[in-house]
Formats: C-alpha cells, sequence, structure tokens
C-alpha cells in the first residue's frame, strides 16, 4: 500500500527521479501532507525541467499522494478524518486478501526464506535510526507476501490504497511498535498456511491502526496537535512558503 510498483518508469528518468523524490521526502518525513509543491523548486532540487516536474506531479495525483486544484499550487495529499477511515476500510479488505492468498500458496521450500528475510529487516528497520527504514522495510514485507500469493490483479491494487498518505500524517512510536507486532503474527499466520487466521490478523492489524488514529483524534480535539507547525516548518526547510 505504499509505492510497491518498484518498475514505475515516469516517462524516462527526468520525471521518474522527480516522482520517486518526492515518494522518498514523504516517506522519510521531509515532506508532509498539506505541504505545497512548487515547480522551480522541485526542478531546482532534482535537476530538471518544469515539463518533466509537471509530469510527475500528474503522476503523485493519479496515485492520490498529489492534491490538484485551479488557481492554486498542487499540495501534498491531506486526509481528514473521514476520508481516513474510509481508505482503512479499502485498506482492511485488500490486506486480508493479500494475506488469506499468500496462505494458501505458501511453499516453505520456495517462499519461507523470503519471508523470514522480509521479517528481519522489519526488526532491524524497527531500531535503525535512518529516517524512512521501516517504511521501506514494510513495503518489502509486502512485496513478499504478494509474491507469495502470486495474484497480479492485488499486485495492480494493493499500492493504489492510500496507506502511505496516513502513515505520513500519522507517525508515532505507538503506532510503529503496533505494526511490527502485527506484522510477526500474519507472518506466522502465513508460514503456518492458515488463510483464515492470516485474514483475521491482518483485519486486525487495520483495527490497530484505526484505534490509533480514533485516539489521536480525540487528543487533538482536547488540546489541538501540531500538525500544521509541521507543515508550516517542512515548507521552510526547503523554502516554499
Amino acid at each position: 500500500m505504499d509505492d510497491l510498483t518498484s518498475g514505475l518508469d515516469c516517462n524516462g528518468g527526468s520525471s521518474s527521479r522527480v516522482y520517486r523524490g518526492v515518494m522518498d521526502a514523504l516517506e522519510r518525513g521531509r515532506m508532509v501532507p498539506g505541504q505545497r509543491l512548487a515547480e522551480t523548486d522541485l526542478a531546482s532540487r532534482y535537476g530538471v525541467g518544469r515539463n518533466a516536474v509537471r509530469e510527475a506531479i500528474q503522476k503523485l495525483a493519479g496515485r492520490g499522494v498529489v492534491d490538484l486544484s485551479r488557481h492554486r499550487s498542487p499540495t501534498i495529499r491531506q486526509l481528514d478524518y473521514e476520508e481516513t477511515m474510509e481508505v482503512l476500510d479499502v485498506a482492511s479488505v485488500l490486506s486480508e486478501l493479500v494475506a488469506r492468498t499468500a496462505a494458501l500458496r505458501f511453499d516453505p521450500g520456495q517462499h519461507k526464506a523470503a519471508l523470514d528475510d522480509a521479517m528481519i529487516t522489519l526488526e532491524l528497520a524497527d531500531n535503525s535510526e535512518e529516517s524512512g527504514a521501516f517504511s521501506k522495510a514494510r513495503r518489502n514485507f509486502y512485496r513478499t507476501l504478494l509474491m507469495i500469493g502470486g495474484n497480479r490483479e492485488l499486485l495492480r491494487l494493493f499500492p493504489a490504497v492510500s496507506m502511505h498518505i496516513i502513515y505520513a500524517q500519522h507517525q508515532t512510536p505507538r503506532l510503529r511498535g503496533i505494526r511490527l507486532a502485527d506484522y510477526r503474527q500474519i507472518m506466522d499466520d502465513v508460514a503456518a498456511k492458515n488463510p483464515d487466521a492470516a485474514a483475521g490478523s491482518s483485519r486486525l492489524h487495520v483495527e490497530h491502526i484505526r484505534d490509533v488514529i480514533a485516539h489521536r483524534g480525540m487528543g487533538a480535539a482536547n488540546g489541538g496537535n501540531n500538525e500544521d507547525a509541521q507543515v508550516e516548518s517542512a515548507a521552510h526547510a526547503i523554502g516554499q512558503v
């Protein structure tokens, strides 16, 4: 549900460089939901022409990463609470299917090493100070499940779910800890070739995310939050305000 389409090519190298740069910056917290994207800044940052920037922004908009409005600069998409819950509804269904399919198709001789490696990478990333390391490891985990399941339509649909935006908006140590524990359980259920348990663990994983976000929403309603400050700070850091 992040950018799992590693082979994506947006018009050769130039627009692809911008596309991947924005995705990486969002993953690392260097860009944040709600932040404006200035064509001139992106062109300078990635050493490309403005046409390449426009093509990349169109591709990002198609992936639900960027909002485009007339007479306004493009912005990193920011989900309100209702939109977030809608994304999680879709993520729950697709995640269950990914895990169930992987459990049905799991062959220890062919797949155990790859699944173990994906889990080890997640655990190492959890202890890493590198920004974005956990998101990359998570993406690899789901890519591994999709590979095991072998469903080409899921491989096409799964990356389109806007979980990367949700994680960019809700970066908390508690959420990361919950995710790691949930991924361990999903892996165990897949390796046990138990499709019902794997689907149930995936459904519970999304509910855990929903609970954390709902709790944060209540805290914001009672005492406010610093998301606006984060947007402004990140924008200042790259000279966009």
